[in-house]
């Protein structure tokens, strides 16, 4: 595919000089591996690197000025990048159609423009919404629903009485409505708590691969509108987790543990269980969450402190080894008098 600057410049409302109009890129790249006929993206951090790369054209910030290359300048270059990779990236072919090395149970509703793919299996009493695509050896299991256009990839479980939302992509391996995690202890033996419950995923969500979200003992657990979940996540059962929050890989989220709207965890964030953490707060990568949070906080570390605090003390670690041994010069000193 090629498209002028000029043709660029108007899809993503950017703007490009009157010189470079008539270039014409072919594909997408990134800084270090562009090539001929590439455009690629850069902030501000990185635009000596983008100067002296190889792709034909850059996509910058607006207020960059005097850039020596050819550029589209946008208000947010990753955002405009985004949204053209849409363009550029070849669009999968798709047989609409349910296979017949699917296994498709009793009183199954299937819509229209359904995919199932060989070897899936949609259990009794399942209902499958319009353009839903479904992967092979994914399981959907009995009387549970998946909304409109919602991809599940290969391996994806989603258990019985589970409810998927429209326009979700949920990446393979992941195993929506597995056992909470909840059992009695009497005298030394573990004793299974039934769990009844379901669990919700809310509409435009996107899970990760080898997510695993716990069913709630009893009721729901929930993954809010717009949330995104990377890889290896777990979220405990009963479980609410609020609209448009990002979950950052390694993350685990324990049981019955109410997370409001816009709310990042880094990496490896770690919560106790029957705890409310406030909405448009961040959690940096391996925070300890051990108690409930306030809304609009920004922390990290364990014990848990503000992230301004915990810059301060991880700088202050640093200096404990010069410490320590002007202290131990010190006693020698006072010794030896």
């Amino acid at each position: 595919m090629k498209k002028s600057l000029k043709e660029i410049a108007d899809i993503i409302n950017g703007n490009v000089a009157t010189e470079y109009e008539n270039f014409t890129v072919s594909n997408l790249g990134n800084i270090d591996g562009a090539s001929e006929g590439d455009l690629i993206f850069s902030d501000e951090a990185h635009l000596e690197a983008a100067k002296v790369s190889k792709a034909t054209a850059v996509l910058i910030p607006v207020q960059i000025e005097n850039f020596s290359k050819p550029a589209i300048r946008v208000s947010e270059p990753k955002a405009a990048f985004a949204k053209l990779l849409q363009i550029f990236t070849p669009k999968l072919k798709i047989k609409i159609g349910i296979s017949d090395k699917a296994h498709i149970g009793d009183n199954v509703k299937i819509a229209e423009n359904v995919t199932i793919m060989p070897f899936a299996v949609v259990d009794d009493n399942a209902e499958i919404s319009a353009g839903a695509i479904i992967y092979p050896h994914v399981y959907v299991g009995q009387y549970a629903k998946i909304g409109e256009n919602t991809i599940l990839y290969s391996n994806v479980t989603v258990r019985e009485y589970c409810q998927v939302g429209k326009n979700c992509v949920i990446q393979p391996s992941a195993v929506i409505g597995s056992d909470g995690f909840g059992f009695t202890t009497k005298d030394g033996v573990h004793t299974k708590v039934p769990q009844v419950g379901n669990v919700i995923v809310e509409d435009d969500v996107e899970i990760g691969a080898h997510v695993g979200i716990d069913r709630a003992a009893m009721g729901s657990t929930v993954i809010g509108h717009g949330t995104k979940v990377d890889n290896l996540v777990h979220v405990g059962h009963n479980c609410k987790i609020g609209a448009n929050c990002l979950i950052v890989a390694q993350t685990g989220i324990s049981g019955s543990t109410t997370v409001g709207h816009n709310v990042t965890f880094g990496g490896q964030v770690g919560t106790v269980g029957h705890i409310t953490i406030g909405s448009n707060s961040v959690f940096a990568a391996r925070t300890g969450i051990s108690k409930s949070m306030p809304d609009n906080v920004f922390c990290a570390g364990f014990p848990i402190q503000s992230h301004s605090d915990w810059l301060k003390t991880q700088a202050a670690i640093r200096q404990l080894p010069e410490l320590i041994k002007k202290i131990r010069q010190l006693e020698a000193k006072l010794q030896s008098e």
